[in-house]
């Protein structure tokens, strides 16, 4: 069995609206949340062998205080790719990995992180900002994941639903 982790970035800041979309920061309850979700995949064993990321500044912001509260030991990877990335290309990423690798994380936006997750668990999901979604898929091989998998949905977290700090 294979794992995938999508997490939507956490909630960006509209206060400078001249700033292009990929360079939106987080706000205050966008930061505060995306470290408390860090906490909430340590606590439900969620911890990912290699996270990826969209290079959008929210993204990026997320991923790095996930990997923080974590204890993260490698590198995120960002890919430009994943800015505002529809299904296929978070499939290509995932068939490319090596097999060694069992649980993978992405930190990124909707909709289509929602879209794959639909494809993965055929059941339409919500992810809201910081939102993370815990999919198991029936393979041992990255390069046999398809779109019509029977992934499993493990679990569903949203920061209104975990303790604050």
């Amino acid at each position: 069995m294979k794992e995938i982790i999508l997490m939507r970035h956490a909630k960006s800041s509209w206060k400078e609206a001249e700033l292009k979309d990929i360079d939106r920061p987080l706000n205050k309850r966008g930061k505060k949340d995306a470290h408390k979700m860090g906490k909430t995949l340590l606590e439900n064993d969620g911890l990912p062998d290699r996270i990826f990321s969209s290079p959008a500044k929210r993204a990026r912001l997320t991923a790095e205080a996930i990997a923080k509260s974590i204890d993260f030991s490698d590198d995120v990877i960002y890919m430009d790719d994943l800015y505002l990335a529809e299904p296929d290309v978070f499939m290509d990423i995932l068939k490319t990995q090596p097999d060694e690798v069992n649980r993978i994380m992405f930190v990124g936006h909707n909709p289509g992180m929602e879209w794959l997750l639909q494809m993965l668990c055929g059941e339409v999901v919500s992810l809201p900002t910081a939102a993370i979604a815990h999919i198991q898929v029936p393979i041992d091989h990255w390069r046999d994941l398809e779109t019509d998998v029977d992934g499993e949905l493990m679990n569903r977290w949203k920061p209104k639903d975990s303790a604050d700090d």
